[in-house]
């Protein structure tokens, strides 16, 4: 289980639409505080025994995330015998997400968007935290993993705590790792991650600041 006392909230950039936003950090001990409570929240709501969309479903901190699944007709896939690895953002991290964005996704008629974005969270098989800290250092600090929406994520160590990156500076911390599904397992993220998407039909109207990097933790606690 993983505990850090300060993490990074995403940069969230859809470059097929020329728009990128700001990353925003939680520069606040009592926020970084608040992420772990939220993760811890969602842990203790999910059962081994329930598969990936019962447990998410159950969780108090994953709202925007099963209604994102719901729209992106996602649900019997992560309803499957898998095994799936998801990481999966909190409703916190969605809500750091420009409202623009936000509606350009859920608007049924960017469906396929959606469903890109979502299924680039998910990696095929069970991969714990373990085995990332192992690829890790088995890549002399960096390791990658293809996603079921076939980009690759790129994993780190910052402080005891792996960092997710995605493309166009997307990037989440796990706050809560290897919480057991029975068609896989969930790693809570407090980021929202971002795939080079394919063009869209229509672009949003409105424009953003330039994008800056994301942050890293402050301090954080070893791993368990």
């Amino acid at each position: 289980m993983l505990r850090a006392k300060l993490f990074a909230l995403p940069l969230f950039a859809l470059t097929a639409a020329a728009l990128t936003v700001p990353a925003h950090a939680r520069a606040e001990e009592g926020a970084a505080e608040a992420t772990s409570a939220e993760a811890e929240a969602a842990a203790e709501a999910m059962k081994s025994s329930w598969n990936i969309v019962q447990n998410t479903t159950n969780s108090p901190e994953h709202k925007t995330l099963v209604k994102a699944l719901a729209s992106a007709g996602l649900v019997d896939t992560l309803s499957a015998a898998g095994p799936y690895t998801v990481f999966a953002p909190t409703d916190a991290a969605f809500a750091a997400v420009p409202q623009p964005m936000t509606d350009y996704l859920m608007n049924p008629l960017n469906k396929e968007t959606l469903a890109q974005v979502l299924t680039y969270h998910v990696v095929p098989g069970k991969v714990t935290a373990n085995d990332l800290y192992k690829k890790i250092k088995a890549g002399g600090g960096t390791a990658t993993l293809t996603t079921v929406e076939g980009q690759t994520l790129t994993f780190t160590e910052v402080q005891g705590n792996i960092k997710v990156d995605g493309t166009q500076g997307s990037s989440g911390f796990v706050t809560q790792a290897d919480v057991a599904q029975s068609n896989g397992v969930v790693h809570v993220l407090n980021g929202v991650l971002m795939p080079n998407l394919t063009p869209p039909s229509a672009e949003p109207t409105t424009a953003a600041a330039p994008a800056a990097d994301a942050a890293t933790p402050a301090e954080a606690s070893p791993a368990n």
